[in-house]
């Protein structure tokens, strides 16, 4: 009895073995509406046995009640979760389902179709290496199949297989296929896919999935199965690219011993192999490739491994340890492609957190060169992105960051950008290039410091900034404190938003995007004014807390004095001489704030003014005070 427990103990290990040493092709399925990925999926799961028993009773039951095939199994329904996609017959999130056979593992993401959920698509293609596009054989090459196609070209996936489905509609007619893959071929030739492979199928009656079908005879090519399970993956190409591990952990279990924890995401590590720190460019020699299974000699793509160094050099989370010989780039200015994911508009000028990989930066898009109609491939001209556009961008980080073109090396070149505010992911990138700006323009050393601008004049340089709305009293106030640290012998000078709309932001209108990039310029006048000495009095509506928090965090700390001007809007409308409020409210005057613009009222601003109940020179009086204290 113990002999028959070993034995399949000793079956299950050698099982486990070969299933773990099985390669993983991750690929996604898409195409337009009922075009029957979901179906296609699920026949795949059904086919290879990777439904149990008490599933198929579920999923029988479920056709019956809900399905759309009158009665017979409704395979779409084993990755249809949502309540919403039963209901409707759609897919509307990203559905990941795995299943392997005796090849190959697989993991298969069954991305929506609908354009509002081109966002759930990007999500599901950015890891594949293979997408299967499906096309409807009675319906042919649609405006969604072109769209879908641009992005499954954007993300960076080369090798297509074109689906034609539902090929039992249309009697398995030859001359069906080949129209709609001479049409599918004369569209995608500008997409620069490395392999494109049409199959004829019908995911609800099983021709062409596992096996060769009899009803399409004049079909040479091989199942789609078969194809899957022998199409070559890229991971073998990334073995024979140059070292790149992002560190994501720096591994100090004790004072002996200090190493640098990560995956690595293309070449070899070897230990003596000469390595490069980036973004700071330290260089150094490993010394070991430490595993919970003891040390290695060699490790490959792929592979998660603590690093050591033979020196004592300086690397953090987020660093990137390259060959020294062949080093990633490292630039603080980019162009990119970018997808935006959220409901509010990407405003140019606004800051938001770019992350790649484990490293997260500060990151402004700068300029938006053109907007992508997906579905026509047109360039556009654009001020802003709404949710689901895709662009082509400039991007500014804070401080330089090692990567790669997002075609080389995906892992190295897709990044995130995360709002500030609330910390949702709201746009998805893939960096181009470094712009060549980032690597030809340097800071210019100088002898005179702040501190010693700032000593000449005997003063502590300052930001005093004023935000409220329209007529609030944030001029009337500033001009008194200026007035008053004038008297006490203080170096200032006042920023008005009217006054410098009449000179540097004269090009600037009163939209959302205009507003952010006039106070991104502002912001940065004041920063040189600071460094100038001087105390710095800026009266700006500033209607966004993102911008203010950005010119707070170009100042150093305890620089940046918020001074929330705060009054009803009933009584900034009655001291309001010029008329603003009355044509906004009129229609005449567009983006106004507090009518039709939105003002995002401070959180915890260093100084309250509460603008109804207090003078202007009882006001002044308590910031001059606040800032004696400082």
């Amino acid at each position: 009895m113990a002999h028959v427990s070993d034995l399949i103990a000793t079956d299950i290990e050698a099982y486990l073995e070969q299933h773990q040493a099985k390669s993983l092709l991750r690929f996604i399925t898409c195409g337009s509406v009922d075009d029957g990925k979901s179906t296609l999926i699920g026949r795949l799961l059904y086919d290879s046995k990777m439904i149990f028993e008490d599933q198929l009773a579920a999923l029988e039951a479920d056709s019956r009640r809900v399905g759309t095939q009158g009665g017979e199994i409704d395979f779409a329904l084993l990755v249809d979760g949502l309540a919403a996609e039963r209901e409707q017959g759609i897919t509307i999130d990203v559905a990941y389902r795995f299943f392997s056979t005796d090849r190959r593992k697989f993991i298969v993401a069954d991305t929506p179709g609908h354009e509002q959920y081109t966002r759930n698509m990007v999500t599901g293609a950015s890891t594949a290496d293979l997408a299967v596009i499906l096309i409807d054989a009675r319906k042919g090459v649609l405006t969604q199949t072109r769209r879908h196609s641009f992005l499954v070209h954007l993300l960076g996936i080369k090798k297509v297989v074109l689906a034609v489905n539902k090929m039992d509609l249309v009697g398995f007619d030859q001359a069906v296929f080949d129209r709609i893959v001479a049409d599918y071929r004369a569209f995608a030739a500008a997409l620069d896919f490395t392999e494109l492979l049409a199959i004829p199928i019908s995911g609800l009656r099983g021709d062409n999935i596992t096996e060769t079908s009899a009803r399409t005879p004049w079909y040479a090519g091989p199942s789609l199965m078969h194809h899957l399970e022998t199409v070559e993956i890229d991971a073998e190409a990334r073995a024979a690219q140059p070292l790149r591990m992002t560190v994501q952990w720096v591994n100090r279990p004790h004072l002996d011993f200090r190493g640098f924890s990560g995956q690595i995401e293309a070449g070899v590590a070897r230990p003596g192999d000469a390595v490069r720190i980036l973004p700071s460019g330290r260089e150094t020699t490993l010394a070991r490739i430490v595993t919970s299974d003891g040390d290695l000699e060699i490790a490959g793509a792929g592979q998660s491994v603590t690093l050591t160094f033979a020196d004592e050099v300086d690397c953090s989370r987020g660093d990137m340890i390259a060959d020294a010989r062949d080093p990633a780039e490292v630039a603080d200015q980019f162009e990119c492609h970018l997808v935006w994911m959220a409901s509010e508009p990407l405003l140019p000028g606004r800051p938001y957190w770019l992350k790649i990989g484990a490293r997260t930066v500060q990151a402004t898009i700068t300029e938006i060169k053109h907007r992508i109609n997906v579905n026509t491939l047109e360039h556009l001209a654009a001020r802003q992105l709404e949710l689901n556009e895709i662009a082509l961008v400039n991007v500014s980080l804070s401080a330089p960051v090692a990567f790669e073109p997002y075609k080389a090396n995906p892992d190295l070149g897709g990044f995130i950008l995360i709002d500030r505010m609330t910390n949702a992911t709201v746009g998805a990138g893939m960096i181009r290039f470094a712009l060549r700006r980032a690597h030809n323009i340097h800071w210019q050393a100088v002898d005179v410091s702040k501190a010693s601008r700032a000593a000449a004049k005997g003063q502590t340089p300052a930001v005093l900034w004023f935000t409220g709305l329209s007529g609030s009293g944030k001029s009337t106030i500033a001009n008194l404190v200026e007035k008053k640290l004038l008297a006490l012998g203080r170096h200032t000078y006042l920023l008005d938003g009217d006054n410098v709309r009449h000179g540097l932001n004269r090009d600037l209108g009163f939209t959302d995007a205009e507003r952010v990039e006039n106070i991104r310029r502002v912001a940065e006048v004041a920063k040189l004014m600071v460094d100038a000495g001087l105390i710095v009095l800026v009266s700006f509506i500033s209607p966004f807390r993102s911008e203010r928090a950005m010119a707070r965090e170009l100042m150093e700390p305890g620089e940046f004095v918020e001074i929330f001007v705060d009054t009803p809007l009933s009584v900034a409308e009655a001291r309001d001489v010029k008329g603003l409020y009355r044509k906004a409210r009129e229609g005449q005057l567009k983006n106004f704030t507090g009518i039709d613009s939105p003002y995002e009222a401070p959180e915890a601003p260093e100084i309250h003014i509460q603008a109804d109940q207090i003078s202007a020179e009882l006001a002044a009086d308590r910031i001059v005070a606040h800032l004696a204290r400082a």
